[in-house]
């Protein structure tokens, strides 16, 4: 553990889902290898990459590890969840020093779901974002996620999907005629950073056409 700097969270006050903070996708080039989207609209295109969430993928109430020394300076930080086009809940704040380390634990709230992955944001003291996180996949009891999306071809020599939010993953199993250009829901158990251009893979166990 640093000695540097360790962020002093503390139990944020009813701080409101924040919903205008605009967190949407803007038209970017497909990049399987990055599972954060690429880029976001001009009020916060310059988000630094959070370097570590452990773990990435679990159900609703995981207790997860958020950590990344790379934040601008600032002196009060918070930390909060969310999902992309959709409001963020800031869930802790605290302070931040000199090398601009955070550290946080955090639990996955009870109403995040297996139909989309979360991603971990950090905000300064006037709740401008900073930092956002690869994205943290929410799964059922049995490991499961869903995702809606279509079905495309990225050139990894895999069948993928991009999903809704953007993110692209490597398909396997029983796939039947799926072709680029199809709507889907697939559902099946997800691996982190597959063999397919290191996408994140689901093994796919139902799938119907029409998202």
């Amino acid at each position: 553990m640093s000695t540097r700097f360790r962020a002093r969270l503390r139990p944020a006050r009813l701080v409101p889902t924040i919903a205008a903070v605009p967190i949407l996708l803007a038209a970017a080039a497909p990049d399987a290898m990055a599972q954060r989207p690429q880029r976001v609209y001009a009020t916060i295109d310059s988000l630094r990459h959070i370097q570590s969430v452990e773990p990435r993928m679990g159900p609703a109430g995981t207790v997860v590890e958020v950590y990344t020394e790379n934040l601008p300076p600032q002196a009060k930080i918070h930390v909060g969840v969310g999902a992309m086009r959709a409001g963020f809940e800031a869930l802790a704040e605290g302070t931040q020093e000199i090398w601009g380390e955070v550290s946080a634990t955090v639990t996955v709230p009870g109403y995040a779901n297996w139909e989309r992955p979360l991603v971990f944001i950090v905000f300064n003291g006037v709740f401008s974002p900073i930092g956002i996180s690869d994205p943290f996949h929410v799964t059922d009891d049995n490991g499961m996620v869903q995702r809606t999306g279509r079905i495309t071809d990225e050139g990894l020599g895999c069948v993928t999907l991009r999903d809704n939010d953007q993110y692209v993953y490597a398909l396997s199993g029983d796939l039947g005629d799926l072709q680029p250009g199809d709507e889907v829901v697939v559902e099946g158990g997800i691996t982190l950073n597959g063999p397919c251009g290191d996408a994140d893979a689901i093994e796919v166990v139902r799938w119907t056409k029409g998202g």
